[in-house]
């Protein structure tokens, strides 16, 4: 009979805890109480972080911290504690910094030694179980006859951990210039992958901050080549394994360099994005492959990570069980050839061709991985079929494949919320609605707005970061705050209630009251109302979503427009003159701020619109790309800076206005939008 084991996780709400609240290992989670044990107790910490879909944490949890000889080392030299990087960015933000200075590298799981205090002297990432038992013993063995040894090093990696995102005030006068991102993206665009989309490498991870960068800079400035690239990029990923050819929605990234195979995880985030992202390229192309990526995921979203209230779940695993009911990575998503054949019959061939049951979709183990290589136009004239009768055959390959693959052990689902992870969606929603004007859309992004507004929101304009089993935990970041008010921005763009963008307005003045650094201008990552942990980080530079920083002086400069509020704008022209020196050498880790200095150094416009027909107008301008552009709308009164004495009864006049200066007010939408492309 197995021994059942059961430790200080098992009091938890995080799914990735949870998952290891049966391990013979006396974890503990990251609290008070946990660190003053260590410090009374003086034992080494040691700290693993994971998250619930990480492939490469479950292993190690097999391999590793399932072993009773494992945990009896780690149970009588160390206070163990797991931590849910999700749950906490800060934590994860700050032993990731040690370890990629201890190794050169990063990921996950990630784990380190600390010293008693907290000060972290040893890390790294997966280990197998020899190397991690011979290791926690050396280390505890320095600890007992050496400790002094232990101290001295982590003395030194402390200073190391608190200059890896220190931020220097930048005193030279900021001066923003094309020719700086141009620079940038020259450099940039040596990496480009031209034959697969993407950059240069394997694996492939998508950043869809730096796509939205590059579709807008090469619309701005008419840069043919770099629009045909990046339009390239968005299809082959579209085409790839990475996208769930049945279902809709995106793996985090493909271990490969041409989008097919996956690491099979579902990240709301990357989702959320690349809905926003596909729906500006769908806007500027009308490429319907767009469109199908746009509704096909929302309908994924909706399907399995939308709760009752309107709240949007963080994950869905990469593992799953196979049929003889042990976890493996991709069980749920791969297909046998001999399967396909039984089940699509004398469809088979049409459809391997399409999918690629083939050497090009092959994986391993006899899987293939659904693929695709060319557009439905160029497929049907290949193999002499009408357009109606091939997608008559695509949807009911569809409901026969996801009839099969539901009967099978689903991945498991991280259930939690994180508020910033649901801004994200909640602006991709926003987004596809803007664009596509589905109602649908506008309505569950409503309904999410206002879950944050009523559950993650305190009365004191305080944000939570988490949510779970309905209760509200975790006080909010930086990353938090800023998501929030980018959705809210966007929200009211759309809706024309200016109660988003007044409390995107107050949300922003929160920050600056308990996030902003005097010193540096920038935006630490956790509020000053937090603990201290080993150093107070500042995230500016990008990663899979933008950095926190970039997202919130974009917010400000909008909030600057509406609001006509001179501190905002110089403070975001301080904080984009602070990272204007490094941007230029490494542009795809500073995409999103390379965005903002297009707002600075080509027209960005205000458009406002008043009157009865302001909704329609909105709709109508909204149905042509214009990235340099924000909107202020009422079909009444309003006492924004930019609709004061606006308002003529029985007419809905439109007002294009450049650095405060307006041209002659239009009525006509199609005069507004050839103002704007002036």
């Amino acid at each position: 009979m197995t021994q059942q084991f059961t430790n200080n996780l098992i009091h938890e709400t995080s799914p990735y805890l949870l998952q290891h609240a049966h391990n013979p290992v006396n974890w503990f989670a990251w609290n008070e109480e946990t660190l003053a044990k260590a410090k009374k107790e003086n034992k080494l910490i040691l700290i693993s972080v994971g998250y619930a879909a990480c492939h490469w944490c479950h292993v190690m949890e097999h391999e590793s911290f399932e072993d009773v000889e494992v945990a009896q080392v780690m149970n009588s030299n160390y206070i163990n504690i797991k931590v849910d990087r999700e749950e906490r960015p800060d934590i994860d933000q700050v032993y990731m910094n040690a370890v990629q200075l201890m190794t050169g590298q990063g990921g996950w799981p990630l784990n380190v030694v600390a010293l008693p205090d907290g000060r972290p002297v040893w890390g790294g990432t997966y280990f197998k179980k020899e190397q991690w038992m011979q290791a926690l013993e050396q280390i505890a063995e320095l600890h007992a006859k050496k400790p002094e040894k232990l101290t001295e090093y982590a003395d030194k990696l402390e200073s190391g951990i608190k200059a890896v995102d220190l931020v220097k005030l930048n005193t030279d006068e900021a001066v923003f210039s094309k020719a700086i991102i141009e620079k940038a993206v020259n450099n940039w665009s040596s990496h480009f992958d031209h034959q697969e989309g993407g950059m240069k490498r394997a694996p492939k991870f998508m950043m869809p901050n730096n796509y939205h960068f590059l579709l807008r800079y090469a619309y701005q400035n008419k840069d043919e080549d770099l629009l045909k690239y990046v339009n390239h990029t968005l299809t082959k990923i579209a085409y790839g394994g990475i996208f769930d050819q049945l279902e809709g929605g995106f793996s985090r990234y493909s271990v490969d360099a041409r989008w097919h195979v996956p690491h099979f995880e579902k990240m709301l985030y990357d989702n959320a994005q690349l809905v926003s992202l596909y729906a500006d390229a769908f806007l500027l192309t009308k490429n319907e492959l767009y469109k199908e990526v746009i509704t096909e995921t929302l309908a994924f979203v909706k399907s399995n990570l939308t709760n009752s209230e309107g709240a949007f779940y963080s994950s869905l695993d990469a593992d799953s069980n196979n049929a003889s009911g042990t976890l493996e990575e991709g069980a749920f998503y791969v297909w046998k050839k001999e399967e396909l054949q039984k089940l699509l019959k004398e469809d088979f061939q049409l459809f391997s061709n399409y999918y690629n049951i083939n050497v090009d979709g092959y994986w391993e183990h006899d899987n293939y991985v659904l693929i695709r290589k060319e557009s439905d136009a160029s497929f049907i004239k290949t193999h002499n079929i009408t357009m109606e009768e091939f997608l008559q055959k695509k949807n009911t390959w569809k409901e026969i494949l996801l009839t099969e693959r539901n009967k099978r052990d689903k991945p498991r689902l991280d259930d939690k919320s994180l508020t910033s992870w649901n801004a994200l969606m909640l602006k991709g929603y926003i987004d596809a609605y803007r664009v596509l004007g589905n109602k649908e859309y506008i309505d569950v992004a409503k309904k999410n707005a206002n879950f944050i507004l009523n559950k993650q929101l305190e009365a004191d304009g305080r944000l939570f970061h988490n949510y779970k089993n309905g209760k509200s935990t975790i006080n909010g970041y930086l990353e938090d705050y800023a998501a929030t008010i980018e959705a809210f921005i966007a929200l009211y763009e759309v809706t024309l209630n200016e109660k988003w963008l007044n409390t995107a307005r107050d949300l922003a003045n929160y920050s600056l009251d308990h996030f902003f650094d005097d010193q540096s201008k920038m935006f630490f990552f956790t509020s000053n109302l937090d603990a201290s942990l080993v150093s107070r980080s500042i995230e500016y530079r990008e990663n899979v979503i933008p950095a926190s920083n970039s997202i919130m002086a974009k917010n400000l400069f909008k909030l600057s427009q509406y609001f006509d509020n001179i501190h905002f704008y110089k403070t975001v022209s301080t904080m984009l003159n602070n990272v204007k020196p490094e941007m230029q050498e490494y542009a795809s880790g500073f995409s999103n701020w390379l965005d903002l200095m297009l707002n600075f150094t080509m027209p960005f416009y205000e458009v406002a619109i008043a009157g009865e027909d302001t909704s329609q107008k909105v709709k109508e301008l909204n149905q042509t790309y214009l990235p340099n552009k924000l909107i202020a709308g009422s079909e009444t009164k309003s006492k924004l800076p930019l609709l004061q004495n606006r308002f003529i009864k029985d007419k809905t006049m439109i007002y294009v206005c450049l650095n405060k200066a307006c041209k002659l007010a239009v009525s006509k939408t199609e005069d507004a939008i050839q103002l704007l492309k002036e």
